[in-house]
């Protein structure tokens, strides 16, 4: 059986914690310390490359952030197949 979201392309969660980094006057650097993951691994979350993540690196990151997930996250349909 092929994944749910193979036939949703197009589609995609949008993660904005640069955002909310910047809003926060806080970088990246200091998030992974406070919440003790590495910095590559934040990166990868930041930039929109992760494939997935913990509810417990969601917890730790809005406890340091004091934000809600659905500050973090957003979903964007792809409206240009949409006619």
């Amino acid at each position: 059986m092929a994944p749910a979201n193979s036939s949703e392309e197009g589609t995609r969660i949008m993660v904005k914690l640069d955002d909310i980094l910047h809003d926060r006057r806080m970088t990246l650097t200091e998030l992974a310390e406070r919440v003790g993951l590495t910095l590559a691994n934040l990166s990868i979350l930041k930039t929109g490359k992760a494939k997935a993540i913990r509810f417990s690196t969601l917890e730790a990151i809005c406890r340091e952030l004091e934000c809600q997930p659905g500050d973090l996250l957003a979903y964007q349909a792809n409206t240009a197949n949409a006619e």
